[in-house]
């Protein structure tokens, strides 16, 4: 329901702060106003935001702001202008993070070793020239310490020959050779239906807000959106790590 609810809402974002204790009160109050709008939906998490007599919600990983009456929204990104920090951003980091590592690594397509420096997932759409180019290059990801995993993200939804495509791979007897296969434009041999993730990992992808292939995220929620060159992704990565010992 993400990008539909968000539609409905609009978008906007979520918060850590050290405030002031907000009464539960309050907090129920801001709820009702949340379901006038949303019948039946329950919010993952409603905090203060920093603006007075503004909350932070949290909704199937979206994030905005709702005055406590519900009379009004905030759209958009949050910025403390005295750290020149995105507060939106970093919270949502979060929780792209956290979603990440709730999934079974069995349900991706995994290449590369199981002891590497980083992991990188990728959204990827059998189709996208990007995710072809990616793909090439995957043996030096590999050799350059990084685990690709793979993610199925059918740019053009349920349904479309993409996402078929992506469901050959998946059930493929040997999926890493069906994946090369078919980023390589060739049919995917020894396939047949079966129970996969296609469905359910592009739905994941919408919730996060994917919306182009590939999407790269980092196991700290960042997203880094298009092809990353090899080298140049090892490179981000130890600049991450240098920042953030």
């Amino acid at each position: 329901m993400g990008k539909k609810l968000l539609g409905f809402l609009l978008a906007g974002g979520l918060v850590t702060l050290s405030f002031s204790v907000v009464g539960d009160e309050e907090i129920k109050a801001v709820r009702a106003s949340l379901q006038k709008l949303v019948p039946g939906v329950e919010p993952q998490s409603i905090k203060p935001a920093p603006i007075p007599g503004i909350y932070e919600v949290v909704l199937e990983g979206q994030v905005f702001y709702l005055s406590q009456d519900g009379r009004y929204m905030v759209q958009g990104q949050l910025v403390d202008l005295a750290t020149r920090t995105n507060l939106t951003e970093e919270r949502l980091k979060v929780i792209r993070a956290a979603a990440i590592s709730d999934l079974d690594e069995q349900n991706m397509i995994v290449f590369g070793p199981k002891q590497a420096k980083h992991t990188v997932n990728v959204f990827t759409d059998i189709d996208c020239g990007y995710c072809r180019q990616l793909h090439q290059h995957i043996e030096e990801y590999n050799a350059l310490g990084l685990k690709i995993r793979y993610l199925a993200f059918p740019r053009a939804g349920i349904g479309s020959s993409s996402y078929d495509k992506a469901v050959e791979v998946w059930c493929a007897k040997d999926p890493h050779q069906a994946m090369t296969q078919a980023k390589a434009g060739k049919s995917v041999e020894d396939t047949a239906k079966c129970e996969n993730p296609v469905a359910d990992q592009f739905k994941l992808g919408q919730s996060l807000g994917v919306n182009a292939t590939p999407t790269l995220m980092l196991e700290d929620g960042t997203v880094l959106p298009g092809l990353v060159r090899p080298q140049a992704l090892v490179n981000l990565l130890e600049q991450k790590v240098a920042a953030h010992p």
